[in-house]
């Protein structure tokens, strides 16, 4: 199989001179009959009363390639409350023409439009936990460049952003207590064929909100064998319109800090550099989630086994940050300087 990673950008170079219109049928689904293949669609919601909701229905998941659903519920006070489930395909009913994909009693579905942007209508319940909210999107859909990396003749992954920012208004139920809520949203929807894990050694994922601007953020390293490749694809819109949609970024970590939970290291604070545009220092201030990726293969993380795992395959954890973020955003040679908190992620395979 011969290695030869493309980014799909319009150019010139690795980004956008001419934004990508995303189309309805971007956000629909990919079928592939590949083993490997897998596709899912991500909503999540920072509500006002202080909760986090996440949930993601997945056609084919990395892990068992079957339908799921996931559902997570993170309180103000840093409890975490999760509910999974796989599906088999008879469970399973997608669209390709659109945002459309229920499985089981859960779907997520586009609606509509509002002031000629997206509504989706995302409806999930497992076990103790359920929402039914509406996301009523704020900025157009975005995806970088055509919206898929490909990292060979057989291997790709694929991303587009349906709702970059969202308004979000519904019910949350937590143990049989439904609450009305509203709140700030982001949906995005993956697919692609390979088993990442051989392929990703890790990335770094999120976004940040201020009153006038909104970034999101994918960078995206390959293993060895992969050439040791930087995907780093970042969209920057002021109000609704999307003025920044580049690869070419300049990424710094920070000092690391070991973290006995994942029992992996992390960087104290993550900059993201693109030279005349974007300026962006992610400082963390607090692990919301931290996952020892190894606790989910029971073998491999016994007591016994593990140093051995450690040794041949490293120390693949999951983080959820609470950072302090510093931004520069400059608009026709004027510079924005913005500031805040936010919530992004690191997934380390090795």
């Amino acid at each position: 199989m011969t290695l030869q990673i493309v980014e799909a950008w319009n150019g010139p170079g690795r980004r956008d001179g001419e934004i990508t219109v995303v189309a309805p049928s971007d956000n629909g689904a990919h079928p592939s009959t590949d083993k490997h293949a897998f596709e899912h669609w991500y909503f999540d919601a920072h509500l006002d009363d202080g909760r986090i909701v996440v949930a993601m229905l997945q056609t084919r998941e990395l892990v068992h390639r079957k339908p799921g659903v996931e559902i997570h519920v993170y309180s103000a006070d840093g409890q975490r409350r999760e509910a999974s489930r796989t599906y088999t395909d008879a469970d399973l009913s997608v669209s390709t023409e659109r945002c459309d994909v229920r499985v089981g009693e859960s779907f997520a579905k586009l609606t509509g439009e509002k002031d000629g942007l997206p509504v989706y209508h995302v409806s999930v319940s497992e076990g103790d936990l359920a929402f039914d909210l509406t996301f009523e999107a704020e900025v157009p859909p975005w995806m970088p460049g055509r919206g898929r990396t490909s990292y060979n003749e057989r291997e790709f992954f694929a991303w587009v952003v349906g709702a970059p920012r969202a308004k979000v208004s519904g019910t949350v139920t937590v143990d049989g207590k439904t609450t009305e809520v509203t709140g700030r949203g982001y949906h995005d929807h993956n697919w692609g064929v390979g088993d990442m894990k051989r392929v990703i050694d890790k990335w770094y994922w999120g976004r940040l909100y201020t009153e006038d601007f909104t970034l999101v953020y994918a960078m995206v390293h390959t293993q060895k064998k992969y050439g040791s490749h930087w995907s780093q694809p970042v969209m920057v819109a002021h109000g609704r319109d999307v003025i920044l949609s580049n690869g070419e970024v300049e990424l710094t970590e920070g000092p690391t800090v070991y973290n006995p939970v994942a029992d992996r290291t992390y960087p104290s604070w993550v900059r993201i550099r693109v030279p005349g545009s974007l300026d962006v220092t992610l400082t963390v201030r607090e692990i919301v989630h931290a996952h020892n990726l190894l606790e989910d293969v029971p073998l491999a993380s016994s007591r016994l086994l593990k140093p051995i795992v450690n040794k041949l395959i490293g120390h693949p954890g999951y983080f959820r940050f609470r950072s302090d973020f510093t931004m520069t955003v400059t608009v026709d040679g004027l510079d924005h300087e913005r500031s805040g908190s936010t919530l992004h992620e690191m997934v380390a395979l090795t």
